[in-house]
């Protein structure tokens, strides 16, 4: 089954993506591996690598809209746009959301798709 769309909500400790289509989701969940030393910067290296495993979820995905709170969201943004501009190009938009259900946030995702492709995205509508 090949999926085209998919919303990520991704905060500090954790990341859920959804694939979908018109008929079927597909979910993956991620967690962060915070792995504290005494070493300067070890919570942003394990920042860092928990949002690698976010992008490497992301591959194969055409289209991603980014879900989250605030600060998550931002932190994110940062780390994509500066270390995966692949990653960042594929992404059609960051949604700021307080933990919806997975209903809502697909609800969320088939609604940005649907303005995102009739303002000439890349995409079909979902």
């Amino acid at each position: 089954m090949s999926l085209f769309h998919a919303v990520a909500f991704v905060d500090h400790q954790s990341a859920q993506v959804m694939q979908f289509d018109a008929e079927h989701t597909v979910e993956q969940k991620i967690h962060a591996h915070a792995h504290y030393t005494r070493q300067h910067g070890s919570a942003v290296r394990s920042e860092h690598e928990f949002f690698a495993e976010v992008c490497d979820a992301l591959e194969g995905i055409a289209e991603v809209l980014m879900a989250g709170g605030h600060t998550g969201l931002a932190d994110f943004r940062h780390y994509v746009e500066k270390h995966r501009p692949q990653t960042a190009a594929r992404i059609t938009g960051y949604e700021v959301v307080d933990h919806p259900s997975e209903k809502a946030l697909v609800a969320l995702a088939r609604k940005h798709f649907a303005r995102y492709d009739q303002m000439g995205g890349t995409g079909t509508p979902a």
